[in-house]
């Protein structure tokens, strides 16, 4: 006959000298939750200027030009006092060029043309053809699309740095062709799942974290949920978009110059090593009528 025994803490007895200090429990470590505070309205972006990694090979896309745009109306437009639940159905502009909403907005013809999209990107689990109506739209007013295929949320952070550099060569080209226009044309993207609210805005978060300086996955979520109040950042969405941020402040810390001058400090070479600890013995050892294991 099986019994159920269950192991209880030295702390729990009351013979024991132990004595407990925090609550216990059961279940499956879990690393912390990360909270998001309440968008901050009142949040000024006038100072933002964009801060591009580019891939190695990529150093021919310039992206300065997105400075020019005028990130303070973000404030201005922010939804999150007027927010209204049928708000969900429709996409919202996070950037002045970048558009977020749900998959029904990438099917509008109407609002694709009265915003000048020119490219949308569909985050989906896996090829299917749930898409297939929007890419028939996009088709038919020459909307560039692209694909960005997660199975699962843990897989996304795989695909950030493709689709970010692919909606920057976008921007890139159509600012190019444009530049005989004045002023020159600023490409807009809508990035949309099935609901908008999930895959698209951890997307969206990432390419505001990865282009902006200063700018934090805790600010970038914040901004995302200023202009469009429904969306969701589970756990899982949040880890990842916190383990993209040091990915990036790792790549930055490396590719900063470590002075005024431009110049990194060389690293210590073992020759370099030697030197040094011979003048040092040369210095300890001075004056001394004799020399250790001469």
């Amino acid at each position: 006959m099986n019994s159920t025994y269950e192991e209880n803490a030295l702390s729990n007895q009351i013979s024991s000298a132990h004595k407990r200090t925090s609550s216990f429990s059961y279940r499956v470590p879990t690393p912390p939750r990360i909270v998001i505070p309440p968008p901050i309205v009142s949040t000024d972006f006038r100072d933002l200027s964009i801060d591009h990694i580019a891939p190695q090979g990529d150093r021919e896309l310039d992206l300065s030009f997105l400075n020019n745009v005028d990130y303070a109306k973000l404030t201005q437009d922010s939804h999150t006092l007027e927010w209204t639940y049928e708000r969900r159905r429709e996409a919202q502009a996070i950037l002045p060029f970048l558009y977020l909403g749900p998959m029904s907005r990438a099917k509008d013809k109407v609002f694709l043309q009265k915003e000048q999209i020119t490219m949308m990107v569909a985050v989906r689990p896996k090829q299917s053809g749930l898409t297939n109506a929007a890419f028939t739209a996009a088709n038919e007013l020459g909307v560039e699309i692209a694909t960005v295929d997660a199975p699962s949320p843990q897989e996304l952070i795989a695909v950030f740095p493709t689709a970010i550099k692919r909606i920057n060569i976008h921007l890139y080209q159509v600012y190019q062709r444009s530049l005989a226009m004045e002023p020159p044309k600023l490409g807009k993207v809508l990035i949309f799942c099935e609901s908008g609210n999930d895959k698209s805005a951890a997307l969206v978060a990432a390419y505001i974290t990865e282009m902006f300086d200063k700018i934090t996955h805790i600010k970038a979520m914040q901004i995302c949920q200023a202009q469009r109040f429904c969306v969701n950042f589970d756990d899982t969405s949040k880890q990842l978009l916190q383990t993209y941020h040091g990915i990036l402040t790792a790549k930055r810390n490396v590719t900063q110059p470590a002075n005024g001058n431009g110049y990194r400090k060389q690293k210590r070479n073992l020759d370099r090593d030697e030197d040094d600890t011979e003048a040092m013995d040369l210095e300890r050892f001075d004056g001394r009528v004799f020399t250790p294991y001469s």
